[in-house]
């Protein structure tokens, strides 16, 4: 199986020679498009929708990390690899909380990347083999509305865990583009905006009946692994923070 890669650095000498490194290390890594702020690195995510993203930590326009959350909050299936000329720990803790896969200073060293993508490769044919289960040639021959419903029956079932909907749809043959089409044709969203509103539903009913919990263990609980990451996806959906909502129906049952 091939894995795309978008690559995200301002020097355009560097991002030749990361691409590279690349192809070198590993060619079942291809990398189909490059960038060279975070705003065009974004416009590239949205157009391939790539298995992993490797970017420049500091960049014009869009930082990598400022990239790295619009992306999360958007394609939650994309892994990260982020590269920096600063051995800045603060940076690489902040990387590791959104969990990205690895923190690579710069130069990159071949060995070290290849090491990374190594461990991303690993992950993904994990999560594909649990994938094959459900998704494979019997379920690609179902109708598209059988399809999406087998879908939404495995985003209900395993919402607190990762669902990576590009390998989902690779072990049918499908693009992930025409599964999310069908996804919406039956159900009115995408597959993540589905995802996303579950895990919020979830959210809500723990912080009301669940008060001995707190707002970091009920967004792990919903398949939230940064508290802050958890906390922004939560208000943009409700319009309050995860606290703000819990206190606010304290107050209305008191």
């Amino acid at each position: 199986m091939k894995y795309t890669v978008v690559v995200a650095e301002d020097e355009e000498l560097l991002l030749n020679n990361l691409v590279q490194k690349i192809q070198k290390a590993d060619p079942d890594f291809q990398v189909t498009g490059t960038a060279q702020t975070g705003e065009q690195a974004f416009a590239l995510v949205e157009k391939l929708t790539p298995d992993l993203v490797i970017t420049d930590i500091r960049m014009p326009v869009m930082d990598g990390m400022a990239l790295l959350t619009k992306v999360r909050s958007q394609f939650p299936f994309t892994k990260f690899i982020i590269t920096s000329g600063f051995s800045d720990f603060e940076y690489a803790k902040k990387a590791i909380t959104l969990k990205v896969s690895d923190y690579l200073l710069k130069p990159v060293d071949p060995d070290e990347l290849h090491d990374a993508l190594q461990k991303i490769k690993h992950e993904f044919q994990i999560a594909k083999k649990d994938y094959e289960a459900v998704f494979n040639a019997g379920t690609a021959s179902m109708t598209p509305s059988q399809i999406a419903s087998v879908l939404r029956d495995f985003i209900i079932k395993n919402y607190s865990d990762d669902i990576n909907l590009n390998l989902i749809a690779d072990n049918m043959n499908y693009s992930p583009g025409y599964l999310t089409k069908i996804f919406c044709q039956a159900y009115d969203c995408t597959p993540t905006k589905y995802l996303t509103n579950l895990r919020m539903h979830h959210a809500q009913k723990l912080l009301l009946n669940e008060p001995s919990l707190s707002v970091r263990q009920i967004g792990e609980m919903c398949g939230y692994h940064d508290q802050g990451y958890f906390s922004r996806i939560f208000k943009k959906h409700t319009g309050k923070s995860p606290l703000e909502y819990r206190d606010e129906k304290e107050e209305a049952i008191k």
